[in-house]
């Protein structure tokens, strides 16, 4: 996703972005980047995601970096890294689709037709059972395949691209295949290619190219290939819809308040109730999550009320000035 993709996110007031407070999210400088900032790391087989993640700290010199669902050891691809309080961003992603590509050995040789019939069976929603070495309790629950292809064969050999949904356990998709094949089924290499909206198309960073481009800038003050690799947090929430608030608002929402209506400048179409959003400033910059409490017609209609319940915080308060009074404080 590019810098202007993001740009039709929200439509930024062009007359307040030299104001004395807050960052357009695509003018932010290399330091405010690596506190609302999001890496799409490769990640390597071999370490965990908890490893690499505490590579990531160690290089950039971050206290607070957090990643955005698990690979296990010996899985490669795309693990997206949120930096500072980018980390609050990334529950968005974890619920979002994930499409991986594996190498998968059958312990007999199917016929390309019987593998086509198999692999249809396999998509749509499915049961299952986690491995015994899982992280979660293990007892059947549904998953949803979105779609299965088988790309290449070469005798036992076959590389398929699976599209399906966050949660589901690759290693047991394809046991589960082989076992209605007959014999059985190996997995035996596994990448993942997207998360939700990022895929592998994207600027993937490996550990060896951000450690360099951060030695990089700390030597010489050039910043110019770190910030290639760093996305704006606001990329993780682009397929959110979108609410754009008064600067009045901003602080108070930061300290917890929740939204009321006459805090609203724009907002998104066709709005739901329980429907997630993301909150920003006039200047496109995130301020948070939130549960829709109303309908878009009823926030039209409405003059005072709180609206929206904040749900996750990701600017850090005191960004803007405060405009709002607790109870018994007097100007």
């Amino acid at each position: 996703m590019t810098l202007s993709q993001l740009e039709g996110l929200v439509e930024i007031d062009q007359d307040i972005t030299d104001s004395a407070y807050g960052t357009a999210y695509n003018n932010r400088s290399i330091e405010q980047l690596l506190q609302y900032g999001i890496i799409l790391l490769d990640k390597p087989p071999g370490p965990t995601s908890h490893e690499t993640v505490a590579w990531t700290k160690r290089i950039l010199g971050l206290p607070k970096v957090g990643h955005s669902g698990t690979l296990d050891p010996q899985v490669s691809g795309v693990l997206p890294l949120g930096l500072g309080e980018a980390t609050k961003a990334l529950g968005v992603l974890l619920y979002g689709p994930k499409e991986y590509h594996a190498v998968c050995r059958f312990h007999t040789l199917p016929t390309k037709q019987r593998l086509d019939e198999v692999l249809s069976e396999f998509t749509g929603m499915i049961y299952q059972r986690p491995p015994q070495r899982s992280s979660v309790r293990r007892r059947t629950r549904t998953r949803t395949i979105h779609s299965m292809k088988l790309l290449e064969q070469k005798e036992r050999l076959a590389l398929l691209q699976i599209s399906c949904e966050s949660g589901t356990y690759i290693r047991k998709l394809l046991y589960d295949i082989g076992e209605i094949l007959g014999p059985g089924a190996t997995m035996i290499e596994l990448r993942r290619t997207m998360v939700n909206q990022f895929t592998e198309q994207d600027k993937l960073v490996t550990l060896h190219h951000l450690s360099d481009a951060y030695d990089t800038w700390k030597e010489s003050g050039d910043s110019t290939l770190l910030r290639s690799m760093i996305y704006p947090v606001e990329a993780a929430l682009s397929r959110l819809k979108s609410v754009v608030i008064r600067d009045s608002a901003v602080d108070a929402l930061c300290h917890g308040a929740q939204l009321a209506v006459p805090g609203i400048l724009q907002m998104s179409p066709e709005l739901n109730r329980h429907e997630t959003v993301a909150i920003y400033t006039q200047k496109g910059e995130a301020v948070a999550l939130a549960e829709c409490k109303m309908t878009e017609s009823e926030i039209r209609d409405a003059t005072k009320g709180h609206c929206f319940e904040t749900r996750r915080i990701i600017m850090a308060p005191n960004t803007y000035p405060r405009r709002w009074r607790t109870k018994g404080r007097h100007s």
